[in-house]
Protein backbone atom coordinates (compact mmCIF):
# COMPACT_ATOMS: atom_id res chain seq x y z
CA UNK A 1 0.00 0.00 0.00
CA UNK A 2 1.49 3.38 -0.79
CA UNK A 3 2.22 5.65 1.70
CA UNK A 4 2.56 9.82 1.78
CA UNK A 5 4.48 9.82 5.16
CA UNK A 6 7.74 10.56 3.60
CA UNK A 7 8.44 13.96 2.17
CA UNK A 8 6.91 15.08 -1.34
CA UNK A 9 8.73 15.37 -4.00
CA UNK A 10 9.34 19.17 -5.88
CA UNK A 11 8.05 18.80 -9.50
CA UNK A 12 10.80 20.43 -10.75
CA UNK A 13 13.38 17.33 -9.25
CA UNK A 14 14.91 14.51 -11.00
CA UNK A 15 12.41 11.82 -11.42
CA UNK A 16 12.95 7.34 -12.27
CA UNK A 17 10.62 5.73 -14.12
CA UNK A 18 12.72 1.92 -14.41
CA UNK A 19 15.77 2.54 -15.98
CA UNK A 20 15.12 6.26 -16.95
CA UNK A 21 15.65 9.70 -14.91
CA UNK A 22 13.72 12.45 -16.06
CA UNK A 23 15.41 16.25 -15.49
CA UNK A 24 11.92 16.86 -13.73
CA UNK A 25 8.45 15.61 -12.91
CA UNK A 26 6.57 16.72 -16.11
CA UNK A 27 5.25 15.12 -18.81
CA UNK A 28 4.29 16.02 -22.62
CA UNK A 29 1.47 14.17 -22.92
CA UNK A 30 0.29 12.30 -26.12
CA UNK A 31 -2.20 13.72 -27.76
CA UNK A 32 -2.08 12.93 -32.18
CA UNK A 33 -0.04 16.23 -33.85
CA UNK A 34 -1.40 15.19 -37.33
CA UNK A 35 2.37 16.11 -38.66
CA UNK A 36 3.56 12.87 -39.70
CA UNK A 37 2.75 12.02 -43.37
CA UNK A 38 2.73 8.46 -44.81
CA UNK A 39 3.80 6.67 -41.86
CA UNK A 40 6.83 8.95 -41.49
CA UNK A 41 8.49 11.66 -39.67
CA UNK A 42 8.32 15.36 -41.28
CA UNK A 43 10.47 18.58 -39.86
CA UNK A 44 6.76 19.40 -38.97
CA UNK A 45 6.78 17.00 -36.22
CA UNK A 46 10.45 17.19 -34.82
CA UNK A 47 9.87 21.08 -34.52
CA UNK A 48 6.32 20.43 -32.59
CA UNK A 49 8.27 18.31 -30.08
CA UNK A 50 11.53 20.41 -29.88
CA UNK A 51 9.31 23.49 -28.88
CA UNK A 52 7.96 21.23 -25.99
CA UNK A 53 11.10 20.02 -24.85
CA UNK A 54 12.44 23.29 -25.21
CA UNK A 55 9.92 24.78 -22.94
CA UNK A 56 11.07 23.19 -19.90
CA UNK A 57 8.92 19.26 -20.03
CA UNK A 58 11.02 16.08 -18.41
CA UNK A 59 9.62 14.16 -21.27
CA UNK A 60 7.48 14.85 -24.65
CA UNK A 61 5.37 11.79 -25.89
CA UNK A 62 5.49 10.80 -29.87
CA UNK A 63 1.72 9.90 -30.83
CA UNK A 64 0.21 7.94 -31.71
CA UNK A 65 2.62 5.18 -33.29
CA UNK A 66 0.81 2.57 -34.63
CA UNK A 67 2.10 -0.80 -34.65
CA UNK A 68 0.04 -2.47 -37.42
CA UNK A 69 -1.27 -1.40 -40.85
CA UNK A 70 -5.11 -1.92 -39.46
CA UNK A 71 -4.60 -0.33 -36.32
CA UNK A 72 -4.05 3.49 -37.51
CA UNK A 73 -7.01 6.01 -36.54
CA UNK A 74 -5.38 8.41 -39.56
CA UNK A 75 -3.48 7.03 -42.68
CA UNK A 76 -0.68 9.72 -41.88
CA UNK A 77 -0.15 8.17 -38.73
CA UNK A 78 3.76 6.71 -38.15
CA UNK A 79 4.20 3.18 -38.66
CA UNK A 80 6.57 1.27 -37.48
CA UNK A 81 8.15 0.04 -40.13
CA UNK A 82 12.47 0.26 -41.44
CA UNK A 83 11.33 3.32 -43.49
CA UNK A 84 10.32 5.31 -40.41
CA UNK A 85 13.39 4.76 -38.03
CA UNK A 86 15.72 7.34 -39.82
CA UNK A 87 13.24 9.96 -39.18
CA UNK A 88 12.30 9.00 -35.62
CA UNK A 89 15.88 8.92 -34.53
CA UNK A 90 16.26 12.13 -35.58
CA UNK A 91 13.31 13.46 -33.81
CA UNK A 92 14.84 11.71 -30.77
CA UNK A 93 18.14 12.97 -31.55
CA UNK A 94 16.69 16.41 -31.60
CA UNK A 95 14.71 16.43 -28.29
CA UNK A 96 17.66 14.72 -26.51
CA UNK A 97 19.01 18.64 -27.45
CA UNK A 98 17.20 20.31 -25.83
CA UNK A 99 17.77 17.98 -22.43
CA UNK A 100 14.41 16.16 -22.46
CA UNK A 101 13.66 12.56 -22.98
CA UNK A 102 11.28 11.06 -25.82
CA UNK A 103 8.51 8.77 -25.30
CA UNK A 104 6.35 6.84 -27.82
CA UNK A 105 3.03 5.60 -27.44
CA UNK A 106 2.54 2.37 -29.21
CA UNK A 107 -0.56 0.44 -29.46
CA UNK A 108 -4.02 -0.69 -32.01
CA UNK A 109 -6.35 1.45 -32.27
CA UNK A 110 -8.40 -1.35 -32.53
CA UNK A 111 -11.97 -0.82 -33.13
CA UNK A 112 -11.60 3.12 -33.52
CA UNK A 113 -9.39 2.42 -36.47
CA UNK A 114 -10.30 4.13 -39.62
CA UNK A 115 -10.86 1.23 -42.44
CA UNK A 116 -11.10 3.12 -44.91
CA UNK A 117 -7.61 5.39 -44.86
CA UNK A 118 -6.34 1.99 -43.40
CA UNK A 119 -7.71 -0.38 -46.49
CA UNK A 120 -8.86 -3.35 -44.09
CA UNK A 121 -11.71 -3.83 -41.38
CA UNK A 122 -11.54 -2.78 -37.94
CA UNK A 123 -10.46 -5.20 -35.05
CA UNK A 124 -12.56 -5.48 -32.22
CA UNK A 125 -13.47 -8.03 -29.61
CA UNK A 126 -16.66 -8.49 -31.04
CA UNK A 127 -18.23 -7.15 -34.57
CA UNK A 128 -19.96 -4.04 -33.85
CA UNK A 129 -20.64 -0.71 -36.41
CA UNK A 130 -18.29 2.04 -35.75
CA UNK A 131 -21.10 4.98 -35.98
CA UNK A 132 -17.68 6.66 -36.40
CA UNK A 133 -16.70 5.84 -39.54
CA UNK A 134 -19.91 4.33 -40.85
CA UNK A 135 -18.81 1.16 -40.97
CA UNK A 136 -18.76 -2.90 -39.26
CA UNK A 137 -15.18 -3.81 -37.32
CA UNK A 138 -14.41 -7.29 -37.36
CA UNK A 139 -14.31 -9.85 -34.88
CA UNK A 140 -10.58 -10.44 -34.31
CA UNK A 141 -9.21 -13.60 -34.36
CA UNK A 142 -6.76 -15.82 -31.92
CA UNK A 143 -4.37 -15.48 -34.55
CA UNK A 144 -5.15 -11.82 -35.07
CA UNK A 145 -4.15 -11.50 -31.31
CA UNK A 146 -1.02 -13.13 -31.52
CA UNK A 147 -0.31 -10.87 -34.24
CA UNK A 148 -1.09 -8.05 -32.39
CA UNK A 149 1.14 -8.97 -29.58
CA UNK A 150 4.06 -9.55 -32.13
CA UNK A 151 3.43 -6.53 -32.88
CA UNK A 152 3.76 -5.01 -30.17
CA UNK A 153 6.97 -6.35 -29.40
CA UNK A 154 8.68 -5.52 -32.40
CA UNK A 155 8.07 -1.59 -32.14
CA UNK A 156 9.40 -1.65 -28.81
CA UNK A 157 12.47 -3.08 -29.95
CA UNK A 158 12.47 -0.50 -32.85
CA UNK A 159 11.88 2.66 -30.56
CA UNK A 160 15.09 1.27 -28.89
CA UNK A 161 16.76 1.40 -32.43
CA UNK A 162 15.46 4.95 -32.67
CA UNK A 163 16.82 6.27 -29.41
CA UNK A 164 13.52 6.51 -27.51
CA UNK A 165 13.81 6.60 -23.57
CA UNK A 166 10.33 4.89 -23.32
CA UNK A 167 7.27 3.38 -24.52
CA UNK A 168 3.79 4.00 -23.44
CA UNK A 169 1.50 1.46 -24.25
CA UNK A 170 -2.23 2.65 -24.69
CA UNK A 171 -4.69 0.40 -22.70
CA UNK A 172 -7.11 2.89 -23.25
CA UNK A 173 -9.83 4.73 -24.84
CA UNK A 174 -11.43 1.77 -26.21
CA UNK A 175 -8.88 1.29 -28.69
CA UNK A 176 -8.10 -2.57 -28.87
CA UNK A 177 -6.90 -3.63 -25.79
CA UNK A 178 -9.35 -0.94 -24.14
CA UNK A 179 -12.66 -2.14 -25.81
CA UNK A 180 -11.30 -6.35 -24.55
CA UNK A 181 -11.69 -5.08 -21.07
CA UNK A 182 -14.95 -3.33 -21.61
CA UNK A 183 -17.96 -6.08 -20.74
CA UNK A 184 -19.97 -3.34 -23.41
CA UNK A 185 -17.97 -3.92 -25.94
CA UNK A 186 -16.17 -7.62 -25.61
CA UNK A 187 -19.37 -10.36 -26.14
CA UNK A 188 -16.70 -12.95 -26.69
CA UNK A 189 -17.33 -16.53 -25.21
CA UNK A 190 -13.30 -17.66 -25.37
CA UNK A 191 -10.34 -17.66 -23.39
CA UNK A 192 -10.50 -13.22 -23.75
CA UNK A 193 -14.32 -12.31 -23.30
CA UNK A 194 -16.38 -12.81 -20.12
CA UNK A 195 -14.40 -12.38 -16.82
CA UNK A 196 -12.48 -9.44 -15.96
CA UNK A 197 -9.66 -12.10 -16.38
CA UNK A 198 -10.34 -12.84 -19.65
CA UNK A 199 -11.11 -9.56 -20.85
CA UNK A 200 -7.71 -8.13 -19.26
CA UNK A 201 -5.78 -11.10 -21.12
CA UNK A 202 -4.70 -8.93 -23.98
CA UNK A 203 -3.66 -5.91 -22.13
CA UNK A 204 -0.86 -8.23 -19.86
CA UNK A 205 -0.28 -10.44 -23.01
CA UNK A 206 0.83 -6.81 -24.99
CA UNK A 207 2.42 -5.58 -22.04
CA UNK A 208 4.43 -8.96 -21.17
CA UNK A 209 5.71 -8.90 -24.86
CA UNK A 210 7.10 -5.47 -24.68
CA UNK A 211 8.42 -6.39 -21.23
CA UNK A 212 10.63 -9.35 -22.82
CA UNK A 213 11.09 -7.73 -25.83
CA UNK A 214 13.09 -4.63 -24.19
CA UNK A 215 14.06 -5.80 -20.66
CA UNK A 216 14.90 -2.60 -18.97
CA UNK A 217 16.56 -0.91 -21.86
CA UNK A 218 14.10 1.78 -21.84
CA UNK A 219 10.87 2.62 -19.89
CA UNK A 220 7.34 1.46 -20.04
CA UNK A 221 4.29 3.03 -19.31
CA UNK A 222 0.86 2.20 -19.82
CA UNK A 223 -2.12 4.45 -19.79
CA UNK A 224 -4.88 2.89 -18.82
CA UNK A 225 -8.66 3.42 -18.32
CA UNK A 226 -10.40 3.67 -15.48
CA UNK A 227 -13.84 5.02 -16.10
CA UNK A 228 -14.96 4.48 -20.48
CA UNK A 229 -17.64 7.42 -19.19
CA UNK A 230 -20.23 4.98 -21.02
CA UNK A 231 -22.86 2.65 -19.34
CA UNK A 232 -21.98 -0.92 -18.70
CA UNK A 233 -18.18 -0.06 -19.84
CA UNK A 234 -15.03 -0.26 -18.24
CA UNK A 235 -15.18 1.47 -14.35
CA UNK A 236 -12.84 1.65 -11.54
CA UNK A 237 -13.54 -0.79 -9.45
CA UNK A 238 -12.40 -3.42 -12.63
CA UNK A 239 -9.39 -0.81 -13.28
CA UNK A 240 -7.98 -1.20 -9.67
CA UNK A 241 -7.79 -5.02 -10.07
CA UNK A 242 -5.92 -4.96 -13.36
CA UNK A 243 -3.46 -1.78 -12.22
CA UNK A 244 -2.74 -4.82 -9.45
CA UNK A 245 -2.24 -7.34 -12.33
CA UNK A 246 0.01 -5.30 -14.46
CA UNK A 247 1.86 -4.56 -11.44
CA UNK A 248 2.32 -8.28 -10.26
CA UNK A 249 3.46 -9.10 -13.81
CA UNK A 250 6.28 -6.87 -13.57
CA UNK A 251 5.38 -5.82 -17.06
CA UNK A 252 5.18 -1.85 -15.96
CA UNK A 253 7.29 0.75 -14.96
CA UNK A 254 4.63 3.46 -14.37
CA UNK A 255 1.23 3.93 -14.66
CA UNK A 256 -0.95 7.07 -16.44
CA UNK A 257 -4.57 6.64 -15.80
CA UNK A 258 -6.93 8.05 -18.41
CA UNK A 259 -10.74 7.70 -19.34
CA UNK A 260 -13.32 8.19 -21.69
CA UNK A 261 -14.01 5.87 -25.27
CA UNK A 262 -13.05 7.41 -28.41
CA UNK A 263 -16.20 5.69 -29.51
CA UNK A 264 -18.89 6.78 -27.34
CA UNK A 265 -17.91 9.60 -25.49
CA UNK A 266 -15.00 11.17 -25.86
CA UNK A 267 -15.07 14.26 -24.42
CA UNK A 268 -15.20 12.49 -20.79
CA UNK A 269 -11.71 13.11 -21.20
CA UNK A 270 -11.02 16.13 -21.77
CA UNK A 271 -13.82 18.22 -19.92
CA UNK A 272 -14.89 21.42 -20.58
CA UNK A 273 -16.85 22.63 -23.88
CA UNK A 274 -17.61 20.12 -26.83
CA UNK A 275 -16.60 21.84 -29.96
CA UNK A 276 -19.52 20.16 -32.15
CA UNK A 277 -19.26 22.51 -34.94
CA UNK A 278 -15.09 22.46 -35.50
CA UNK A 279 -15.86 18.90 -35.24
CA UNK A 280 -18.32 18.61 -38.29
CA UNK A 281 -15.77 21.47 -40.29
CA UNK A 282 -13.46 19.09 -40.68
CA UNK A 283 -15.19 15.46 -41.80
CA UNK A 284 -16.06 14.21 -44.81
CA UNK A 285 -19.50 13.35 -45.93
CA UNK A 286 -21.65 11.65 -44.84
CA UNK A 287 -19.95 11.83 -41.47
CA UNK A 288 -20.37 15.51 -41.17
CA UNK A 289 -23.83 15.27 -41.41
CA UNK A 290 -23.80 12.97 -38.82
CA UNK A 291 -22.00 14.70 -36.44
CA UNK A 292 -24.49 18.00 -37.00
CA UNK A 293 -27.67 15.72 -36.66
CA UNK A 294 -26.66 13.57 -33.86
CA UNK A 295 -22.75 15.14 -32.69
CA UNK A 296 -24.18 16.23 -29.35
CA UNK A 297 -25.44 12.51 -27.91
CA UNK A 298 -21.36 11.67 -28.76
CA UNK A 299 -19.56 14.81 -27.95
CA UNK A 300 -21.53 15.82 -24.67
CA UNK A 301 -19.84 18.75 -22.50
CA UNK A 302 -18.40 17.93 -18.87
CA UNK A 303 -17.40 20.66 -16.54
CA UNK A 304 -13.80 21.71 -16.29
CA UNK A 305 -11.35 21.77 -12.90
CA UNK A 306 -8.43 21.40 -12.35
CA UNK A 307 -7.11 17.92 -11.58
CA UNK A 308 -10.22 16.57 -12.51
CA UNK A 309 -9.25 13.19 -13.24
CA UNK A 310 -7.67 12.88 -9.10
CA UNK A 311 -10.49 11.66 -7.51
CA UNK A 312 -10.46 8.00 -9.24
CA UNK A 313 -6.62 8.16 -10.18
CA UNK A 314 -6.12 8.07 -6.13
CA UNK A 315 -7.95 5.24 -5.49
CA UNK A 316 -5.31 3.69 -8.23
CA UNK A 317 -2.57 4.99 -6.17
CA UNK A 318 -3.64 3.59 -2.79
CA UNK A 319 -3.90 0.05 -4.36
CA UNK A 320 -0.54 -0.09 -6.27
CA UNK A 321 2.90 0.97 -5.13
CA UNK A 322 3.98 1.48 -8.94
CA UNK A 323 5.16 5.39 -9.92
CA UNK A 324 1.76 7.16 -11.30
CA UNK A 325 1.48 9.88 -13.72
CA UNK A 326 -1.44 12.07 -12.96
CA UNK A 327 -3.36 13.35 -16.08
CA UNK A 328 -6.39 15.47 -16.34
CA UNK A 329 -6.46 19.21 -15.75
CA UNK A 330 -2.70 19.86 -14.85
CA UNK A 331 -2.74 23.52 -15.45
CA UNK A 332 -0.46 25.25 -12.71
CA UNK A 333 1.97 24.81 -10.17
CA UNK A 334 -0.33 24.53 -6.97
CA UNK A 335 -2.30 20.88 -8.84
CA UNK A 336 1.53 19.63 -9.72
CA UNK A 337 2.15 20.42 -6.33
CA UNK A 338 -0.92 18.05 -5.07
CA UNK A 339 -0.63 15.36 -7.12
CA UNK A 340 3.08 15.28 -5.65
CA UNK A 341 1.64 15.50 -2.59
CA UNK A 342 -1.16 12.91 -2.65
CA UNK A 343 1.64 10.36 -3.91
CA UNK A 344 1.67 10.74 -7.98
CA UNK A 345 5.46 11.08 -8.90
CA UNK A 346 4.72 12.53 -12.21
CA UNK A 347 2.77 15.14 -14.22
CA UNK A 348 1.10 14.72 -17.41
CA UNK A 349 -0.26 17.89 -19.68
CA UNK A 350 -2.02 18.02 -22.70
CA UNK A 351 -3.85 20.82 -24.09
CA UNK A 352 -2.16 23.58 -21.31
CA UNK A 353 0.93 22.77 -23.55
CA UNK A 354 -0.28 23.37 -26.87
CA UNK A 355 -1.49 26.66 -26.00
CA UNK A 356 2.19 27.22 -24.50
CA UNK A 357 4.81 24.68 -24.86
CA UNK A 358 7.16 26.88 -23.16
CA UNK A 359 4.76 26.68 -19.51
CA UNK A 360 6.82 24.56 -18.02
CA UNK A 361 9.99 26.60 -18.03
CA UNK A 362 7.70 30.00 -17.24
CA UNK A 363 6.00 28.21 -14.01
CA UNK A 364 9.31 26.98 -12.89
CA UNK A 365 10.70 30.56 -13.13
CA UNK A 366 7.43 32.03 -11.29
CA UNK A 367 5.37 30.04 -9.68
CA UNK A 368 2.06 31.95 -9.46
CA UNK A 369 2.15 31.56 -13.70
CA UNK A 370 -1.53 30.11 -14.39
CA UNK A 371 -2.08 28.45 -17.90
CA UNK A 372 -4.01 30.63 -20.26
CA UNK A 373 -5.73 27.55 -22.05
CA UNK A 374 -9.70 28.41 -21.31
CA UNK A 375 -10.81 24.39 -22.46
CA UNK A 376 -12.34 25.21 -24.83
CA UNK A 377 -11.46 22.54 -26.85
CA UNK A 378 -11.59 23.38 -29.86
CA UNK A 379 -7.54 22.29 -30.55
CA UNK A 380 -9.23 18.39 -30.79
CA UNK A 381 -10.52 18.87 -34.03
CA UNK A 382 -7.06 20.03 -35.52
CA UNK A 383 -5.48 16.31 -35.32
CA UNK A 384 -6.42 16.13 -38.76
CA UNK A 385 -4.73 19.13 -39.98
CA UNK A 386 -1.89 19.73 -36.80
CA UNK A 387 -2.30 19.80 -33.79
CA UNK A 388 -2.69 23.61 -32.33
CA UNK A 389 -4.56 26.26 -29.92
CA UNK A 390 -6.93 28.00 -32.08
CA UNK A 391 -6.24 30.76 -30.24
CA UNK A 392 -2.87 30.98 -30.86
CA UNK A 393 -2.63 29.63 -34.49
CA UNK A 394 -5.97 29.09 -36.74
CA UNK A 395 -3.74 28.03 -39.81
CA UNK A 396 -2.89 24.90 -39.80
CA UNK A 397 1.33 24.40 -38.32
CA UNK A 398 2.06 21.99 -41.30
CA UNK A 399 4.79 23.87 -43.51
CA UNK A 400 5.06 24.22 -47.19
CA UNK A 401 7.26 21.07 -47.32
CA UNK A 402 4.60 18.43 -45.42
CA UNK A 403 3.54 16.25 -47.84
CA UNK A 404 6.33 16.52 -50.19
CA UNK A 405 10.06 14.60 -50.42
CA UNK A 406 11.92 17.44 -49.01
CA UNK A 407 9.63 17.17 -45.70
CA UNK A 408 11.05 13.97 -44.63
CA UNK A 409 13.54 14.24 -41.88
CA UNK A 410 16.20 11.76 -41.82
Amino acid sequence: MTTTSHPAPDVFSPGKIGPLTLRNRTIKAATYEGLSHRGKVTRDLVDFHVRHAAGGVGMTTVAYCAVSPEGRTDRHQVLWTPEALPGLRKLTDSVHDQGAAASAQIGHAGPVANPKANGAAALAPSRQFQKTTLSFAREATPEDLRRVVRDHARAARMAIEAGFDAVEVHLGHNYLASSFLSPKLNRRTDSHGGALENRARLAREVMTAVRDAVGDRIAILAKLNMDDGVPGGFWLDEAIAVARWLEADGSVDALEMTAGSSLSNPMYLFKGDAPLAAFAEVMPQPVKLGVKLFGRAVLREYPYQDGYLLEDARQIRAAVRLPMVLLGGITNRAIMDRGMAEGFEFVAMARALLREPDLINRIRADAGVRSLCNHNNRCMPTNFTGARCVLVDRSSPRSATWGTETGYVG
